[in-house]
This record gives structure tokens, sequence and C-alpha cells, in this order.
């Protein structure tokens, strides 16, 4: 997947650090920029697989809709249905247990807005949100674990 990716130790257990990110509707509290979240449908096992985000994208205020798949033997992945903001927008997390009381976190993310934003903005940009959600992440999971 071309886009960034990055990675993060976090001291808790890999069940707990994929049940705290996949509690969508508290992004808000830990993941920055995002201003709400809503779970519109969730599968037979209580997991969203489609939700409504909006995000404070600094030059906008951005709201979509992503569809999440959960077959990734370790995490999930998602991709935004196209709008009048994003042309694409689909991510990963990945969550590997280094021992029983750390997990070590992937996140994959790839942005292309529906505006002009020269490359280079917009990897930064992504670079910014992943580093940021992957930080937010590790601090929320490690201060419930």
């Amino acid at each position: 997947m071309d886009g960034t990716v990055q990675r993060i130790e976090v001291a808790a257990p890999q069940q707990f650090v994929y049940e705290t990110a996949l509690d969508l509707e508290t992004y808000p509290e830990w993941a920055g920029g995002v201003t709400s979240v809503t779970v519109v449908e969730e599968d037979e096992y209580g997991r969203p697989t489609v939700a409504d985000f909006t995000i404070d994208a600094m030059i906008k205020e951005i709201s979509y809709t992503l569809d999440y798949d959960h077959g990734r033997e370790s995490g999930f992945s998602w991709a935004a249905r196209p709008n009048d903001d994003l042309t694409l927008l689909e991510g990963s997390y990945t969550f590997t247990a280094i021992d029983d009381e750390t997990t070590e976190v992937v996140y994959a993310l790839r942005v292309e807005p529906n505006f002009t934003v020269p490359g280079f903005l917009r990897r930064q940009a992504e670079k910014q949100i992943v580093g940021t959600a992957l930080r937010g992440l590790k601090k929320r999971a490690e201060a419930g674990a």
C-alpha cells in the first residue's frame, strides 16, 4: 500500500489494545483531530462494520463514512466511501503480541483528498495523523491496562 506506515510498542496485552482500537466512539477522547464518531452498523460480534466520522482537517472539517473489514488475522482495515472531500482513504491496524503484556501496533494509512494538496503536504499530513493516532492509542491502552 502506498501511503504511510508506522509502528509503536504498547505496554498492554494484544487483545486489550485491539479492543481499545475497536472502540470507535471513544476516538474523539484520544485520537487527535477526530471530533465525532457514530457507529452505524455492527457485525454479529459487536464489531463496527460501518461508522461515520467527522474530523478537523485544519483547513476544513471533513465528514466521511468508513466500511470496516475484520478479515485480518490480527487486526482490521477500513476504507472510506468516496465523497466530495475524499477520493480515497484506506487504512489498517495490525496488533502483534511481543509478549503477554506488550503489543506491537502497525498503522497503515493512505489518503487522497478530493481537493488539491501537493503530494509532499499530503504525505506529511498522513504521517502526522498516523503518529498522533498511535501515540493516542498507546496512551489510552496503557492507562486502561
